[in-house]
């Protein structure tokens, strides 16, 4: 069984002791993403729909470089960091993921990394 480390300059640096992605037995497990600006690693200004698109693009490119896709998505995981945000943030979800949606489960919490309010990180099939 081999294990594969994904990384890209397209998705922000891990922020810690962990990979951006691993590949296993034909599955790629990304690490969750925030709205972090992949050229500064800085978290992008705006609302939750804002983070929501962000992150879920560094998701992208991280899956494109592990040569997989949004379309081989079979989990997702959402954080919020408040469940008040959960109708916009399905919204810009929904246009990421509108045909066959993957499994998904949403968890509120209080904090999560850099002040982001999105978190997403995704189990996908290699394409």
């Amino acid at each position: 069984m081999s294990r594969q480390v994904v990384h890209t300059e397209s998705a922000p640096r891990a922020i810690g002791p962990y990979s951006q992605a691993i590949i296993a037995n034909g599955f790629v497990f990304c690490s969750g993403q925030i709205a972090l600006n992949p050229a500064t690693g800085e978290l992008i200004e705006g609302d939750i729909a804002a983070q929501t698109e962000q992150a879920i693009k560094n998701l992208r490119a991280v899956l494109e470089a592990a040569g997989s896709s949004l379309a081989h998505v079979v989990k997702t995981t959402v954080f919020l960091n408040s469940m008040a945000d959960f109708a916009a943030m399905n919204a810009v979800y929904g246009q990421f993921f509108s045909e066959n949606p993957p499994a998904r489960s949403t968890v509120g919490n209080l904090e999560l990394p850099r002040g982001a309010r999105f978190e997403i990180e995704a189990i996908a099939l290699l394409a």
